[in-house]
């Protein structure tokens, strides 16, 4: 199954960070996403550029009703003509394979 027809499992937090080697494998599925290090934690990180700031304001929106169907959210910086989004799992501090699904369904938006 496809990251975009997944479903986000409920995270523990026991729940296994993923390894590196799966994280270049999840990333081929993804478009454009780059793993950063911010407060020594790895997260999934893309910006989205829009031509005005009512499409960058309702992308939000959309990002924001996403994380709540998947009870799981990430963080949203809102800036003119741009959008930039951040998946991590807060209980684990690091990356599970549900932030690479959330990051799937972000592109599908």
């Amino acid at each position: 199954m496809s990251l975009k027809e997944s479903k986000c499992e409920a995270c523990t937090i026991d729940a296994p960070l993923v390894t590196d080697h799966e994280a270049v494998e999840l990333l081929k599925e993804l478009d454009n996403w780059k793993i950063e290090l911010h407060d020594n934690i790895k997260q999934l990180v893309k910006q989205f550029k829009f031509s005005n700031y009512e499409d960058s304001v309702t992308f939000c929106q959309k990002v924001a009703d996403l994380a709540e169907s998947e009870d799981h959210h990430p963080k949203i910086i809102l800036e003119y003509g741009s959008v930039e989004v951040f998946w991590w799992s807060h209980k684990i501090k690091g990356l599970h394979k549900n932030d690479f699904i959330c990051a799937a369904k972000t592109d599908q938006i």
